[in-house]
């Protein structure tokens, strides 16, 4: 199976998805609304999905909040710590490869830890 090559403009696009995802969990909380968007799979089938959590995993980790961040979605945490890599490196390799394998186990592993909390009855 091929790895997943990521060239040097696939990184800096990373790199912007980093930065907005960051400003929205600083943001976030300021809002006078749940500025969360439902997630369209547990309406459908009321199961959770392998990213439910993640954006209020995202504005706790930014926070400082570990606890909720691990409460929500473990992930999340993984994930601003590759935005912050990603924004603090600025000598970008020319191509990274990554196997194919790793995207799919993390979330396999997303998935089975909200299933597990929906199954134990924990907020997703």
């Amino acid at each position: 199976m091929e790895p997943l090559v990521l060239e040097r403009r696939d990184l800096t696009s990373l790199r912007v998805a980093g930065a907005v995802m960051l400003g929205i969990g600083v943001v976030r909380p300021l809002l006078p609304f749940d500025g969360g968007a439902p997630c369209p799979f547990k309406a459908v089938t009321g199961i959770p999905c392998p990213m439910c959590g993640m954006t209020r995993s995202v504005t706790s980790v930014v926070h400082g909040d570990l606890g909720h961040a691990l409460t929500m979605q473990p992930a999340g945490i993984v994930l601003v710590v590759l935005a912050v890599l990603l924004l603090v490196n600025w000598r970008l390799p020319r191509r990274m490869q990554i196997p194919i394998w790793v995207p799919a186990v993390l979330i396999a592993l997303m998935w089975t830890y909200n299933l597990w909390k929906y199954a134990t009855g924990r907020p997703t």
